[in-house]
């Protein structure tokens, strides 16, 4: 029997006095495969050791049982599917991921995401890499959400996403949604679906239980450590990716998790909003033309001069230590050139570069210096929710017309993104 034939199907691998059992998976070497087994991993052979392979249950691409499978004792949920790791599985002959063509080819490798929940809806508003994915897209995943908020027949929604800008994407929702009725839980992985070290199946199966939690949050679900023991429901405000590949990238910073949560529990950690029956309204207002610059030592400030003359209307600078910038004293000082692009209408936010702790410009010289030329220090923001929520402030027209109200608005807490109580 050809193996090649086979990808896909569920079948019965021969090898001498060792039978073993699972789904055919192909290989980026030549004279091997891989077969995924029922616990989630993925075994290795080469083809001139079986003596028999036998196919117990085929799975064709385009004819298939669906993986959508309804249980009456089962809470139900929605998904929305956009692209990522998570959604995409190896390509041995361009030694690369293809994104998987239907969510059932994402529920078929990871049958235990369905233990403690029904999927009832699943939308794909588009398949991207994170990377690939600017405000439009999170526009287009917020009234999607709503939509799926509002429907009281489902529970909650879980949106599989890319690793790399997901923070961006929690922290666009988080202010795009407000104060959510349901759980709103994004998730990912950091390794292919069809990878037997994928973190996929965890982080689906807590980010199940998450969604039927009474955790009404915009939270990223994953892996708490490099193992497979739990995953944390980070608030989508205050996470950040500070890894490029373990399994456990993302941590929170300047706050605490929601909940600590098993394959089959959730401890409470911190406080969170409880699940209720208020309407959602997306409030998906966006000014495109927003940035974020981290400073550094003898940068040039005319810099800030491309973003004015660019049309600009706001910048987030990630300052260092408690707020710094070069300052009058530094042979390249940014004190004359941040109140001259001030006056002529740019808004200058700061964050901290150091990403843990909070900005606080009284305490040296320097730093009294730099807000006096009308700088909005931002507190504990991190830099890119701080760049997400300005160019969110910036959008409502009734906010933008003056620089009181943007500096109001950008200090109002919407959604956990200032912590109050950080301690040093």
């Amino acid at each position: 029997m050809e193996i090649e034939d086979n990808f896909g199907n569920l079948v019965e691998v021969e090898m001498g006095k060792e039978v073993y059992e699972g789904i055919l998976l192909p290989s980026p070497k030549v004279g091997t495969f891989l077969l995924k087994l029922e616990n989630g991993y993925d075994i290795g052979f080469n083809k001139k050791d079986v003596l028999k392979l036998r196919v117990l249950k085929k799975v064709t691409e385009g004819k298939k049982e669906s993986a959508l499978r309804p249980s009456g004792d089962k809470l139900d949920v929605a998904m929305i599917i956009t692209g990522g790791t998570i959604a995409a599985r190896l390509n041995p002959q361009k030694g690369g991921v293809d994104w998987l063509t239907s969510p059932d080819m994402l529920f078929r490798f990871y049958p235990e995401f369905f233990k403690n929940v029904n999927v009832k809806k699943v939308e794909v508003p588009f398949m991207k890499a994170s990377e690939d994915m600017d405000y439009k897209d999170w526009q287009k995943i917020a009234k999607v959400t709503a939509d799926l908020l509002n429907d009281p027949s489902i529970n909650g929604i879980i949106i599989t996403h890319g690793t790399d800008f997901l923070h961006y994407t929690s922290a666009a929702l988080s202010f795009f949604l407000g104060n959510v009725n349901k759980p709103v839980v994004l998730t990912y992985s950091q390794r292919s679906v069809d990878r037997g070290s994928s973190d996929a199946n965890l982080n689906l199966q807590a980010s199940a239980l998450a969604a039927i939690s009474e955790i009404a949050e915009v939270m990223l679900v994953g892996h708490a450590t490099t193992d497979d023991d739990f995953c944390y429901a980070m608030p989508g405000t205050k996470v950040r990716k500070l890894h490029t590949s373990r399994r456990d990238a993302f941590k929170v910073v300047n706050a605490e998790p929601y909940a600590r949560i098993f394959s089959d529990k959730i401890q409470s950690l911190s406080h969170y909003h409880i699940r209720n029956k208020n309407k959602v309204e997306a409030d998906t207002k966006f000014e495109e033309k927003v940035a974020l610059v981290q400073v550094y030592p003898g940068q040039d400030p005319n810099v800030l001069d491309y973003y004015l003359n660019e049309g600009y209307k706001g910048i987030v600078l990630e300052l260092s230590g408690l707020g710094h910038a070069p300052t009058s004293r530094a042979r390249k000082g940014w004190t004359k050139k941040l109140a001259e692009v001030q006056k002529k209408g740019l808004i200058v936010c700061a964050a901290p570069q150091t990403i843990y702790g909070r900005l606080d410009p009284f305490v040296y010289t320097n730093g009294r210096e730099l807000l006096e030329t009308g700088m909005i220090y931002l507190e504990d923001m991190l830099p890119e929710t701080a760049y997400v929520k300005l160019g969110w402030v910036l959008g409502h027209k009734e906010w933008a017309s003056s620089k009181d109200k943007i500096k109001e608005k950008m200090l109002e807490n919407f959604a956990g993104e200032i912590n109050k109580r950080l301690i040093e």
